[in-house]
């Protein structure tokens, strides 16, 4: 079903509350810009008073407003950019000009001009990430066996060694970069924003070419990395 249809779900007043609950969540599974998980704590964040979505009816139809003014944008911003790619393919520009298209797909709230996300949602959305972060298996704990002492790949994608600590320095310092977004409320100082530049940096060097076991667990550290990154670039530094 479509995401109109969940929403008119949702309005439905007169329908049980969980099933309106139910078409919320549906609802964001169709437009997520976060992430499925992040949007959905950003959209119950800042649906206050009362974020208890589950029994709050007025908190429901909260949501969906900020969801749907959400979605309202990125469809202007897909519709301005088609068009601006007309033109520019009718001028034999092969490459897209202006704004990043990078940018569609990763962690992004669209908001009206003039606007910025709600910093308790992002704070919230980066809550959730984060919690689920520090879920995912750390490098140490990752059995490394079948491989060399020293040097080469083991089975599963990991380097015994050096490169092995340097896996683990590298998870603890992104999680550390969580942490200090969270404990400054989402405002974080320039050297907590030059710190997670690094470690994204240091990051991304250690996915390897092809497809690698160790890549898929390296781009779950980048998925909640580009959203900590962006909650921490639209918001004003300290």
């Amino acid at each position: 079903m479509s995401f109109g249809t969940y929403a008119r779900r949702v309005r439905d007043v007169g329908a049980p509350t969980a099933r309106r609950h139910t078409a919320l969540r549906r609802a964001v599974s169709e437009y997520c810009p976060l992430g499925f998980h992040a949007t959905w704590a950003y959209v119950s964040a800042t649906a206050l008073p009362s974020p208890d979505l589950r029994r709050d009816s007025t908190a429901l139809l909260r949501a969906l407003g900020i969801l749907e003014a959400s979605r309202a944008v990125r469809i202007a911003e897909g519709a301005s950019f088609a068009a601006r790619r007309r033109v520019e393919k009718a001028a034999g520009l092969r490459t897209p000009r202006g704004a990043p298209v990078t940018r569609v797909w990763r962690p992004h709230w669209p908001t009206a001009a003039g606007t910025a996300p709600s910093r308790l949602g992002l704070v919230a959305a980066v809550a959730d990430r984060h919690r689920a972060f520090g879920r995912l298996p750390r490098p140490d704990a990752i059995p490394v066996t079948g491989g060399p002492v020293t040097g080469g790949p083991a089975p599963d994608g990991l380097v015994a060694g050096g490169p092995a600590a340097r896996l683990t320095e590298l998870h603890g310092r992104l999680e550390a970069c969580g942490t200090a977004y969270l404990t400054a409320l989402g405002l974080p100082d320039e050297a907590a924003r030059a710190e997670l530049s690094d470690t994204v940096a240091g990051i991304r060097g250690e996915v390897r070419p092809g497809h690698a076991a160790l890549n898929h667990r390296l781009f779950q550290w980048l998925g909640f990395a580009d959203l900590l990154g962006y909650a921490g670039e639209v918001s004003p530094a300290r």
